[in-house]
């Protein structure tokens, strides 16, 4: 969802159409997303009599916490929620991978200075803000679609 909602803002009813479940599960994820600050709602619009609200996901707003200016640890069960959440969806993923198209895979366990490592996760993070903030509606003519998935962190010495 929230993948969806960087592109555009977007309805549950939306929501649901691109996801193929049904607009109240969406409508139930999309709560805890807006409970957890995660989106914002940032339109109303009217629709068939009734009120259609529309909510953006903005990587630029959640890249504080991302890179570490957040003073609050995350607990160890939200990470461990996370990690199967992004392992589940890179598998969904892969199956949808184009063959032939240009591709990037890194995997490291490595030891670097702090000024290096501080660096790189910066800029990465930077480089990441700038792909969501290009990115269009779903199916939008003349874009690609792709995945970026990226899980940084120290290692415990």
């Amino acid at each position: 969802m929230l993948s969806l909602l960087t592109g555009a803002p977007m309805s549950a009813a939306e929501l649901g159409r691109e996801l193929e479940i049904s607009q109240a599960l969406a409508s139930y994820h999309l709560r805890f997303l807006v409970d957890a600050g995660a989106v914002h709602l940032v339109e109303e619009v009217a629709n068939r009599g009734g009120r259609e609200r529309r909510y953006r996901y903005s990587a630029d707003e959640c890249s504080a916490s991302e890179t570490g200016s957040s003073t609050a640890p995350a607990e160890p069960e939200s990470h461990e929620l996370m990690l199967t959440a992004m392992l589940e969806e890179l598998r969904r993923r892969h199956g949808q991978r184009a063959p032939s198209g240009p591709e990037l895979t890194v995997d490291a366990e490595l030891w670097v200075g702090e000024e290096e490592w501080l660096a790189f996760r910066d800029a990465l993070a930077t480089a990441a803000v700038r792909l969501h903030e290009a990115a269009a509606r779903p199916r939008t003519r003349g874009t690609t679609h792709v995945t970026v998935t990226a899980l940084l962190f120290e290692m415990d010495p």
